[in-house]
């Protein structure tokens, strides 16, 4: 039986030897390699490895995917924000009905109440209201209801240095009512603060972790 064994091993590397000679279109020696036996282990291994490798392109793609849909979110807000500049250059005299010569924003028709909004607070100097399109599970804005060429925090006048903390203190105020674990203010000034509405406004953001930084 070992011999039997032993002559098949021989008849086996000869015609590697054969086809290894033939394919490199000489006679002369050959180096060939004989791969390892795959032993149950390296199999498990290999499977193992294959599942890890699968796992990770999986997670991969996904935030790849959910990362795709916030840059296009973020996208279309700031093209809001570059056409809100825009339009916020052009001024329109009194013809607008403001007092200030601005063109009339979404906000001033909430706050005479031709667009309804949900009303959370309102005093003689502010009115805070829902977002309408959320960016954390608690989202209001403070705005001044008088705008008085406060279109923006940078166009702030040194007499309205009062009705800022006027809008500061009520934001805080509402903040540790509805998220008493913390809250985050933010102010959008101008194109590349992303400002989409020219009527200072202050957002409050909360109920759940905030990430740093911002973006």
């Amino acid at each position: 039986m070992r011999l039997v064994g032993r002559g098949r091993v021989r008849t086996s590397i000869t015609r590697i030897l054969s086809c290894s000679a033939f394919l490199s279109g000489h006679n002369g020696a050959t180096t060939f390699f004989i791969p390892s036996p795959t032993t149950a282990a390296n199999t498990s291994s290999s499977g193992t490895n294959k599942t890890s490798k699968l796992a990770s392109y999986s997670s991969t793609t996904t935030r790849i995917a959910l990362a795709a849909a916030d840059n296009k979110t973020m996208s279309e807000e700031v093209k809001k924000a570059k056409e809100a500049a825009v339009a916020a250059a052009v001024t329109t005299g009194t013809a607008s009905g403001v007092s200030d010569g601005q063109p009339l924003t979404i906000f001033d028709k909430i706050i005479s109440g031709d667009i309804p909004a949900t009303i959370i607070h309102d005093d003689e100097i502010c009115v805070a209201f829902r977002d309408v399109t959320p960016q954390a599970p608690v989202h209001f804005l403070v705005i001044p209801k008088k705008r008085d060429g406060l279109t923006q925090l940078s166009k702030a006048r040194d007499d309205q240095k009062e009705l800022l903390g006027h809008l500061i203190f009520v934001a805080q105020q509402l903040g540790q009512k509805e998220c008493p674990d913390g809250f985050r203010l933010v102010i959008n000034d101008g194109k590349e603060g992303a400002q989409s509405v020219y009527h200072l406004h202050i957002h409050v953001m909360g109920g759940r972790q905030m990430q740093w930084p911002p973006g």
